[in-house]
């Protein structure tokens, strides 16, 4: 099952927008299959991406490992410099 990654095509953020492209680039370059999962095309997504986060105010990009919340971009960050996105990523 691919990683799936709750993300946001309309943030109004450039911070945001840099993290999501990390975040993206990094699986990509990894090999690491991922599903994008737009939480702006469908508000249920961006409410499951919340809940899976345990956090009703969680923003995007949050990553999980089917129904397994994995964390979000701090924690990816961390989870790199630690060489342990692996274990992050429960893959």
């Amino acid at each position: 099952m691919p990683v799936k990654v709750f993300y946001s095509s309309a943030s109004g953020s450039m911070e945001t927008k840099k993290r999501q492209e990390r975040l993206f680039s990094v699986l990509t370059s990894k090999n690491i299959p991922f599903e994008p999962v737009d939480i702006c095309q469908n508000l249920e997504e961006r409410d499951l991406m919340r809940e899976k986060a345990g956090n009703s105010a969680a923003l995007a990009p949050q990553i999980c490992n089917g129904d397994v919340y994995c964390g979000d971009f701090v924690a990816f960050e961390e989870a790199i410099e630690m060489g342990q996105l692996e274990k992050f990523l429960r893959i």
